[in-house]
């Protein structure tokens, strides 16, 4: 999720646990507790791009890191935050507060190494965009009421739990619709006559009702969009080739191993002009709702490796405009 969800939630958490003892300052050190895991933000100076991809969400986000930096953390706040509170409650509330944090961040496109360094498989469950405001609304509104409030207000309880259960509310909510897309979308690649090796859902940019299909074959891949309101018991795909035979003289070139690793296997390379393009698919198109054909959120250079610094920030948002808002409003309606 992003950074400011996290803190609303981790702040949330703090004054359940610890607003007692603490007051507001439960509050900053559940927002701090929670954040612990983003400081992977400090290999974006020191490493290449590709060698960043792997890292951001990858040791800092794994359970070995979790177990460390609760010991470590709670040991520091027993010292020096209050000897009053037992460092084992410690332990507690910083452990729940990393693990929140591992597991909201797994729910998303990008995922995130669990298994760290034993294993480099890549978690990701794909249920929630990066950025929900329907998820992330009542954790904000409750945030900000509590930090205005008064610690002895009586009405504290109440905002912390209301924002709570609400965003938990709402990823019930998600999960339920992951299962209802992936039913339905199954029986129709079935029904369409569409083989596939593998597949995946997720949804698309700033909401849970719109998702983006991807069905996999030998050659490439078939992509649509199906709302979680259609009626019809069709999806329209279009076809994307993998065209992996374009880097077949590059495998031995480490940044493209690198790529190929972080994709989990799903890209397509593509000639354009003089450069060739590596697209990493499971962060979707560019308002692919609206052109069936367009290019992918996720396009590093690989002809130009300098070039690539907003990877995945330079595409998840371009061409948005009042038409393609419109139509997004439009498709998640249903047909």
């Amino acid at each position: 999720m992003d950074s400011i969800t996290h803190i609303a939630l981790g702040a949330l958490v703090g004054e359940a646990f610890l607003g007692k003892q603490l007051g507001k300052r439960a509050m900053a050190f559940g927002a701090v507790a929670q954040s612990i895991p983003d400081i992977d933000f400090i290999a974006s100076f020191l490493l290449d791009t590709p060698s960043n991809l792997l890292a951001h969400r990858g040791f800092t986000h794994s359970f070995l890191f979790a177990a460390l930096m609760t010991l470590l953390l709670a040991w520091l706040a027993s010292r020096h935050v209050s000897s009053d509170i037992p460092i084992k409650k410690w332990m507690v509330f910083i452990g729940i507060q990393i693990l929140i944090h591992l597991l909201l961040d797994s729910l998303n496109a990008y995922g995130v190494g669990w298994l760290e360094p034993f294993s480099h498989k890549r978690i990701s469950f794909n249920v929630i965009f990066v950025a929900d405001p329907f998820y992330s609304f009542w954790l904000g509104v409750s945030f900000l009421i509590l930090l205005c409030m008064s610690r002895y207000n009586l009405y504290r309880k109440y905002w912390m739990i209301t924002g709570l259960t609400i965003s938990s509310a709402y990823l019930i909510y998600a999960f339920a619709n992951k299962y209802n897309i992936n039913k339905n979308c199954k029986a129709m690649l079935q029904n369409q006559s569409i083989t596939y090796a593998r597949y995946f859902s997720t949804p698309t940019p700033l909401n849970n009702w719109l998702w983006y299909i991807v069905a996999e074959d030998k050659n490439g891949y078939h992509i649509g969009y199906r709302s979680v309101f259609d009626r019809k018991e069709s999806i329209s795909f279009h076809y994307f080739f993998r065209n992996d035979s374009l880097i077949t003289s590059m495998l031995g070139n480490d940044n493209l191993q690198q790529l190929l690793r972080f994709s989990q296997g799903y890209y397509t390379v593509e000639q354009q002009n003089d450069t060739l393009l590596f697209n990493d698919l499971r962060f979707g198109q560019q308002a692919g709702w609206y052109d069936p054909q367009a290019k992918f959120v996720f396009q590093y250079y690989l002809s130009h490796p300098t070039e690539n610094s907003l990877l995945v920030q330079r595409g998840r948002f371009a061409h948005w405009n009042k038409a393609t808002v419109l139509s997004l409003y439009e498709r998640i309606k249903g047909n």
